[in-house]
């Protein structure tokens, strides 16, 4: 590719391209000729994933230190925390069979409308939805692609704006998710200053956030990475694999574990 502005990562503990589907983000696509493109944060990235690199093209270092590697979050010693999985055998299973799985650190906004749109849905469906939202109610880009829409002109869209993106009972989730992060009953500011229990409680004011939507949001849009969100495969996990818990080796980072294990679950059965 011949992008003027480009900055090369050297890889560790990190595949991007899975991070980037194994069900926590909806909005990257991959081209046959294998670059990667998605938005975040209003911003238009490729990138370009070798063995032990990967260039990101149109952003310089300094966004990349902004917002990439915080998106990626680089910050976290990813390499000691799958060593401590190896004392699990499931675990271990999991991670050599699928390395360099990251939680990603995506807006709060972002993460908390992607899930309620996920509830009782397909992933070919949820991203439909949102790429219609997008195109609807977002900022245009260039190259067809679109901001995520602020909550406030989502609210100001009302139903009837809403209506294109075939979201159907979850159009009035996602107005009085808006409605309550407008008017400050969502906070979140608050929540990301808050434990698990009640940054969770303060989501489930919102209509039709339950416990897995909450931690969803947490774990994908706050970096709380002991979040544990329990959809149907994860429920199989804990009643087929762990009766009693995850292992004391997931202790503070559980959602990073129960990752490994819903994509190791979801592609092996």
């Amino acid at each position: 590719m011949n992008e003027k502005n480009f900055y090369v990562l050297h890889k560790n503990f990190l595949n991007i391209s899975l991070s980037f589907d194994c069900g926590q983000a909806f909005r990257w696509r991959v081209s046959p000729d294998g670059i990667i493109t998605g938005v975040a944060f209003g911003k238009v990235i490729k990138i370009e994933e070798r063995e032990n690199e990967a260039v990101f093209y149109g952003t310089d270092e300094k966004e990349f230190g902004d917002i990439w590697a915080k998106y990626l979050d680089l910050g976290r010693d990813y390499g000691a925390i799958c060593r401590s999985f190896e004392s699990d055998r499931y675990l271990r299973q999991a991670v050599r069979a699928y390395p360099g799985i990251r939680i990603l650190r995506q807006e709060p906004w972002e993460a908390l409308c992607s899930f309620i749109i996920s509830q009782n849905n397909n992933i070919p469906r949820i991203k439909g939805i949102i790429e219609r939202l997008c195109e609807t109610l977002g900022d245009d880009l260039g190259g067809g692609f679109y901001s995520f829409p602020s909550p406030e002109k989502v609210l100001a869209a009302g139903a009837e704006g809403l209506a294109p993106l075939r979201a159907g009972f979850r159009v009035k989730y996602i107005l009085d998710a808006a409605a309550k992060v407008c008017d400050g009953t969502v906070d979140f500011d608050r929540i990301d200053k808050s434990g698990l229990e009640e940054a969770a409680e303060e989501l489930k004011t919102i209509k039709g956030v339950g416990d897995k939507v909450a931690a969803c949001a947490l774990l994908y849009g706050f970096g709380k990475v002991d979040a544990l969100p329990v959809d149907t495969w994860v429920k199989k996990i804990l009643a087929e694999t762990y009766p009693d818990g995850l292992p004391a080796c997931t202790k503070g980072v559980r959602g990073i574990a129960q990752q490994y294990l819903f994509h190791y679950k979801r592609m092996n059965g």
